[in-house]
């Protein structure tokens, strides 16, 4: 997916509100498609530093935008979609806040005209907020999901749709309530599960830290997120998301049950008493059931993301190289992956601790991993595993 140049040109002047991570972030991409971006924020100095980063310019408010974007926080996107709808009577509105059903809901209450809002939002985002934050390429090949109202004209539609087109996004479109259930399930429950574990960090002493790896921080990596704007995610998005916790809650009661009935008080290690008897073999037995019974699970839930080239999952042979901590040896090594003639599709990076060495995960299709294995081992790199 790239930027869509004819698609943007199509849009006119475009009106943003809001200039945070995502505001910024369409108006950078925007302004580089030639495209005239006004920018408008309550913050003077957010304001400014987007207009400095090449976003676009302060709107002189001459009201030509023919689409305008509230990317406002979460608490007040409905308010700004409001007012917006009633300062331009011809603008096309929409949003990119991550909760479509209480906006909606919200935007209705206040009489505006609703033909000409189309609620919206990105699946994209940094762990990091503000200007500062902000990619011109951010959405590129991510679903932008479409959420229009029972009374949305179908050329305002068509409006956010260009749009998501000229920032090289995916338009995908469901009805309010259906994108609330699926991001209850797909965004909010894993950053919920993610700050849980993280959270369990906060007072763990240096030394058990240290052994940290890949795992994880793979788990609590949105766990930097914004506390404040996952707050009003949260609080926005409450009963689908209660709804899937309770579910969470169901499976984590049912392990802790299953392993309590292992620990044996009277020790430090965790069993039952006589393992080795009959009904300490049963209660192992049923304890082993329910535990592995729940990673598999979660190992055939996994493998149905969507992989990167959609559809069903990938499937990538994996290798993994130890590359020396010092200037020069990732272009090295990916000189020599070149010479391979081999595409990468993934790739991680994992430092050992303690040591001028990391362990770098490089994933390709499984057709080329003997070609890179013996070309990367001519070149002197060491393939784990």
């Amino acid at each position: 997916m790239s930027l869509d140049p004819a698609a943007a040109a199509a849009l006119g002047t475009v009106r943003i509100v809001g200039t945070g991570l995502l505001g910024t972030s369409i108006g950078l991409a925007l302004t580089s498609l030639g495209t005239r971006v006004v920018l408008a924020d309550p913050s003077p100095t957010s304001l400014s530093l987007a207009a400095s980063l090449g976003a676009g310019e302060p709107d002189p408010g001459n009201g030509t935008a023919r689409i305008t974007v509230v990317a406002a926080p979460p608490d007040v996107t409905a308010q700004v979609v409001a007012a917006e709808l009633a300062a331009g009577p011809s603008t096309t509105v929409t949003d990119v806040a991550s909760v479509k059903g209480q906006v909606l809901r919200s935007v209705t209450d206040t009489g505006a005209d609703l033909t000409r809002y189309v609620g919206g939002h990105p699946m994209a985002g940094r762990e990091r907020s503000g200007p500062m934050a902000a990619r011109g390429d951010l959405f590129l090949g991510r679903p932008w999901v479409i959420c229009p109202g029972e009374k949305s004209d179908p050329t305002r539609v068509a409006d956010v749709r260009l749009l998501a087109q000229a920032l090289g996004a995916s338009p995908v479109t469901m009805p309010a309530v259906d994108h609330d259930a699926a991001v209850a399930l797909v965004s909010h429950v894993p950053q919920i599960a993610s700050s849980l574990v993280a959270a369990r960090l906060q007072h763990a002493a240096d030394d058990v830290l240290a052994l940290a790896g890949q795992g994880v921080r793979d788990v609590t990596r949105v766990a930097a997120s914004d506390p404040v704007l996952w707050a009003q995610i949260l609080t926005g998005n409450a009963r689908p998301v209660v709804d899937v916790l309770h579910g969470v809650r169901g499976d984590l009661d049912a392990v802790i049950e299953a392993l309590a009935v292992l620990v044996d008080d009277d020790t430090d290690a965790g069993g039952p008493a006589d393992p080795g008897g009959p009904a300490g073999r049963r209660v192992l037995g049923a304890s082993l059931v329910e535990v592995a019974g729940l990673i598999h699970r979660g190992t055939v839930g996994r493998e149905r993301i969507p992989g990167k080239h959609g559809g069903g999952p990938d499937r990538f042979a994996v290798l993994t190289v130890v590359i020396p901590d010092e200037p020069g040896q990732l272009a090295a090594l990916f000189a020599d992956i070149g010479t391979a003639g081999v595409n990468v599709e993934e790739l991680t990076l994992e430092h050992a601790p303690g040591r001028a060495v990391g362990l770098l995960e490089v994933s390709v299709v499984p057709g080329a991993a003997d070609t890179l294995t013996k070309t990367l081992a001519s070149h002197g790199w060491k393939i784990v595993g």
